[in-house]
């Protein structure tokens, strides 16, 4: 079976194997949080994408070793799961430095725009992306064999930016770093695995982005 990114709360993850990542999908809690496990072919390290809700699921996926936890943003359903994970695994933690603040576990490795962060012999570099919060960050993985690969936090989703709460200059904010730091210099083969809910391309985004404009939201 193919990937497809369609996970559902209490169903089993969906499993994507690239030349040197594997990247595993599992829906946790009760808002439908994606959580995003990858880990390093040559390596056998692993690093978690939101620890969601849920820990219970979040550890069996990850099995018997975690190096890194990364928080995309302060927002509580990306985080819940956060504690218990670290206690289990001894994982080290990861956020956008300015978001650092509202998320209650200390985080080891505050990120900034442009860092590289490695799982093993993998580099994914950190976008920072304001307006859902002031610290969103989210990762890329430009495949050398393949096509980007884009893990997007609550900034990105099939359909629109992440809610800014009708403040519009949250919105313009978001929406511009968006437009430059994604769409403006990744293909349109890449692929986007979102915080909530299905996956998308920024290919199948990129004609709506004047209607985004023009809604603000």
């Amino acid at each position: 079976m193919s990937y497809h990114g369609a996970v559902k709360v209490g169903g089993p993850p969906d499993v994507r194997e690239l030349a040197h990542l594997i990247i595993t999908k599992v829906a946790v809690g009760p808002f439908d949080n994606n959580a995003y496990l990858l880990r390093c072919r040559a390596s056998d390290e692993q690093l978690l994408i939101d620890a969601a809700a849920d820990a219970p699921t979040l550890l069996e996926t990850v099995g018997d070793q975690l190096a890194t936890v990364v928080t995309t943003h302060r927002h509580q359903d990306h985080w819940a799961a956060l504690a218990e994970v670290v206690a289990a695994t001894g994982a080290r933690t990861a956020a956008g430095r300015f978001d650092v603040e509202g998320i209650p576990v200390p985080t080891d490795l505050p990120l900034a725009d442009g860092d590289t962060l490695r799982v093993g012999e993998v580099p994914l570099t950190v976008r920072h992306l304001v307006g859902h919060t002031p610290g969103a960050i989210v990762l890329v993985y430009d495949d050398p064999e393949g096509h980007p690969h884009v893990f997007t936090g609550d900034c990105l989703f099939p359909g629109g930016v992440g809610n800014t709460h009708q403040d519009r200059s949250a919105f313009e904010s978001l929406y511009r770093d968006v437009t430059t730091k994604l769409f403006d210099v990744l293909p349109d083969e890449s692929w986007v695995y979102p915080g909530h809910g299905h996956d998308t391309t920024l290919g199948a985004e990129r004609p709506h982005l004047p209607e985004w404009r023009e809604r603000g939201w």
